[in-house]
């Protein structure tokens, strides 16, 4: 898990216990729905301003969708009209599984400012792993490719590739990033 120091106390409370979410929908942590229910963007930051209301709401779904609860971070996430709100939203639909859904929302993410980040994350993760071809291309992308992805996790899916474990903690790097990214942007002076 990222430093969750530099979170506030709320965001590092629900990010304390490491999720390794599944490709697919996983089933809701419904302990920390209290929490996540009492998280207002007014209060959640404190005692930063939020500076950028866009990337605090990024926050919010991001952190329902880590304890799996999808149907609240895409009421959330739908309504945010940036890249960052693409992102979190492809991310989704990712899981669903959706993968045109997913493949639609990339294409409004565009070229994210995390995608170098996400690429060596995966290519780090990836070497770790035996070789195998449906995951070389993690080996020689320079920026990160969100439609490969998707497809890798479809094919993990499926099963016809061991590549599940792999995908999922690329997808744990993946959203450690983007959520650092957003907290930050959210916060930032």
């Amino acid at each position: 898990m990222p430093q969750t120091t530099h979170y506030s106390k709320p965001f590092a409370e629900l990010l304390a216990n490491e999720r390794l979410n599944s490709l697919v929908p996983g089933v809701p942590n419904l302990g920390m729905r209290p929490r996540l229910e009492a998280l207002r963007i007014e209060t959640a930051f404190g005692p930063e301003t939020v500076r950028d209301h866009d990337m605090a709401q990024c926050c919010l779904a991001a952190i329902w969708l880590y304890h799996d609860f999808f149907d609240e971070s895409h009421r959330i996430s739908q309504g945010i009209a940036t890249a960052s709100g693409s992102y979190w939203h492809g991310i989704l639909h990712r899981r669903e599984p959706d993968a045109w859904n997913s493949k639609y929302w990339f294409k409004r993410v565009g070229s994210h400012p995390v995608f170098p980040e996400v690429a060596a994350a995966a290519r780090e993760l990836a070497q770790a792993e035996p070789p195998s071809r449906e995951t070389e291309f993690l080996l020689r992308q320079s920026r990160w490719d969100p439609f490969a992805f998707i497809d890798l996790c479809e094919t993990a899916r499926l099963g016809h590739t061991p590549a599940e474990p792999l995908c999922r903690r690329i997808q744990l790097a993946e959203w450690r990033i983007l959520f650092d990214h957003c907290y930050r942007q959210a916060v930032r002076a």
